[in-house]
């Protein structure tokens, strides 16, 4: 009989480490003044941050329906996130752009993704982690940060 762990133990190991990371993250975002912050939030903050300036392209960045995208844009404008304003291009499109206060959520999010990162480079040997790092590169597509995760989960 084989020793190897079942093949299902890889995803569900894979999604626990992300899950740690998000949970260490959104602890101290609370500590530093963004308890409100949710982990759906981050990639809502992150498309609008890339470009994502309509309910019905936050949508599709996110995989979402431009509803769920709009609910989404209503609890970020309502904690101070986002803010709506008028398209220049046509009056009746409503625009979303990150707030001072968004923008710095995600600046404070970088810092301590670094810190964490740090934290399991400490744990596992700077050129384990590195090799870890190296090796999900190779079997991931090279468009390494897809915002659709909402979507692929099926939150719509």
């Amino acid at each position: 009989m084989s020793s190897d762990p079942p093949g299902f133990e890889l995803p569900l190991r894979l999604l626990l480490g992300f899950r740690v990371l998000i949970d260490e993250l959104h602890a101290e975002l609370d500590r530093q003044g963004h308890g409100a912050m949710r982990p759906l939030h981050g990639f809502v903050l992150q498309a609008i941050a890339r470009g994502s300036t309509t309910a019905a392209e936050l949508g599709r960045r996110l995989g979402i329906s431009k509803q769920a995208a709009a609910k989404h844009i209503d609890t970020l404008e309502r904690l101070g996130y986002v803010r709506r304003g008028t398209d220049p291009h046509d009056a009746r499109s409503r625009t979303v752009a990150l707030t001072d206060r968004g923008a710095d959520a995600l600046t404070r999010s970088a810092r301590i993704f670094d810190r964490l990162r740090d934290r399991w480079a400490a744990i596992l040997g700077e050129k384990r982690l590195r090799a870890l790092e190296a090796d999900l590169r190779k079997v991931t597509p090279a468009d390494a940060f897809p915002l659709d995760i909402p979507g692929w989960f099926g939150s719509s």
